[in-house]
């Protein structure tokens, strides 16, 4: 089985890096942007790094919960109580994630306002969405499990 899961493992490293050279090269120069289109309020610098450096966190968290759980496939423990409880954490991720987008969702409408990009507000909604669209999948994806673990259980009891 390892075969087959290899390339999703190099997907969900490949996933990571591109979020790693934004955190590095981008957000800094949003933060500066920031800071410069509202001079009187510096502090909006600060509110930017925040708001994007903590969806980074609970992003590599539920990367590493997808790796973790791809692992669990590989050693053939997907249908156990493992892998509801990895989806279960990749859930909450997505949710963090979209609370933390919801949050900063005035901030994006402070930016686009006064540099008239709408745009930028449009960016923040589709984070929003593609994180609940996770949590939802995630969700969705553990009910099932669970189920599927509950009647191999009984199966096994059967014979």
């Amino acid at each position: 089985m390892k075969r087959e899961t290899l390339f999703l493992k190099v997907a969900v490293i490949f996933m990571g890096i591109p979020v790693l050279a934004l955190c590095i090269f981008l957000v800094p120069e949003i933060a500066n942007f920031a800071a410069e289109l509202y001079p009187d309020h510096t502090y909006l610098k600060y509110l930017v790094y925040i708001e994007l450096y903590a969806t980074a966190i609970p992003f590599y968290f539920a990367l590493y919960q997808a790796f973790k759980l791809l692992s669990y496939i590989d050693k053939n423990k997907a249908f156990s109580e493992l892998s509801v409880h990895v989806l279960k954490n990749i859930k909450f991720c997505a949710i963090i994630i979209s609370s933390l987008y919801v949050a900063g969702l005035p901030l994006f409408y402070l930016i686009a306002e006064k540099d008239d990009a709408p745009g930028l507000i449009l960016i923040g909604m589709v984070m929003i969405f593609a994180s609940m669209v996770i949590a939802v999948f995630a969700a969705v994806l553990q009910k099932l499990l669970k189920n599927a673990i509950e009647i191999k259980s009984e199966n096994d009891l059967t014979v």
